[in-house]
């Protein structure tokens, strides 16, 4: 079976979009426009998971077994992680004090900036993210403040397949009552869940209506339908809650309340309007992203961090718009070369856990 590229250029254009949010909300909270970085959560990560739901079936060992073999390459990766951020602060003195990073950080406004920052490794932080409890890096906190996605996704992609396997008939009826729970959520918001929990709703809707549009279309007469409900929907949110709700986009993502998912409509409906639409035939840069889309997410909470050390001396220098277009080309540029690295870092960790497999073994 030929690999469906429009699959892969959606990731990889989904990645690209995170990068750029991530470049809006974190390095560029000072000096890019509020509208700007509100106009930067209509592509974002609502794809990913529509997007698994149509590449996800019914094979419960074949999911679990993808998940272990995710779970194993994200260990990898943070334990790679907390070393690079250990010999960071200890070998990048001569650079960066410890003190001037967190002056640094907490001063230029990191929401997961921490309040001391020690040259002492502190090997509960390892342990902790093993376990997806994602206490920040210190000189790398756009990183763990990524990973509350990869939480969700396995948390919904296991709710997923055992849907997908055992109720494949009543896949509707699951999608109407994660709605109703959305809508319940919202009207009585002292009955959320907390912590992760809570996005399960929303987004497992959006992975179970992914896996039911797979191999299918959209027909044509129904696209302008649907934006004229996305339109409606919009003009409702500005109606009902006020043109401020403009501005509080982002505080309703975290978690996903009715305004966000409203925000996220369009997004959603356009990558399902061109699925099975739009003919990718020749893969290309977005599509190498997109088969990639694991390492680049990696890779662009290090950049998107360390883009931080060249907006402040540059901000006062040009137009906020010409620094938002450089830093955001630096750091694709930047997650590109970083993704690279840790393609290699990966294969050279699964080659060290065979070689301690065989001689175990033996």
């Amino acid at each position: 079976m030929n690999r469906d590229l429009y699959i892969d250029f959606a990731k990889g254009l989904a990645t690209l979009s995170i990068i750029f949010i991530h470049t809006a909300f974190w390095s560029g909270q000072f000096y890019i426009p509020a509208e700007v970085r509100v106009f930067s959560l209509v592509f974002d990560v609502a794809l990913f998971y529509a997007l698994s739901g149509i590449t996800s079936g019914a094979n419960i060992e074949k999911t679990l077994y993808r998940l272990l073999k995710l779970q194993i390459t994200y260990m990898i990766f943070v334990t790679f992680l907390f070393f690079m951020d250990y010999f960071f602060k200890v070998f990048g003195l001569s650079f960066f004090s410890l003190e001037w990073l967190q002056h640094f950080y907490s001063t230029f406004g990191s929401k997961y900036a921490t309040t001391s920052i020690s040259a002492t490794p502190q090997w509960q932080n390892l342990g902790n993210w093993y376990l997806h409890q994602y206490t920040n890096a210190d000189t790398f906190p756009v990183v763990m403040g990524s990973f509350w996605y990869l939480k969700v996704y396995y948390i919904l992609t296991v709710f997923g397949v055992l849907i997908l396997r055992f109720f494949p008939k009543h896949i509707n009826w699951f999608i109407g009552i994660c709605v109703a729970l959305t809508i319940l959520f919202h009207i009585f918001p002292e009955y959320y869940p907390t912590g992760q929990v809570g996005y399960v709703a929303f987004y497992l809707a959006v992975f179970l209506v992914g896996n039911r549009m797979r191999g299918k279309k959209i027909p044509g007469k129904l696209i302008p339908v649907l934006y004229l409900l996305v339109a409606g929907s919009l003009l409702w949110m500005f109606w009902y809650y006020g043109g401020e709700i403009f501005y509080k986009i982002n505080k309703n993502k975290f978690p996903p309340k009715i305004p966000y998912i409203i925000w996220t409509l369009f997004s959603l409906v356009t990558l399902f309007a061109l699925y099975n639409r739009l003919k990718i035939t020749k893969e290309n840069f977005i599509t190498y992203i997109g088969k990639n889309a694991i390492f680049f997410y990696f890779a662009q909470g290090i950049s998107s961090s360390l883009v931080y050390f060249l907006v402040v001396p540059l901000q006062e220098n040009m137009p906020w718009w010409v620094l938002m277009l450089l830093i955001y080309f630096i750091n694709i540029i930047l997650a590109f070369i970083i993704s690279a690295g840790l393609k290699k870092v990966d294969t050279s960790g699964w080659n060290i856990l065979e070689f301690l497999r065989r001689k175990t073994a033996s």
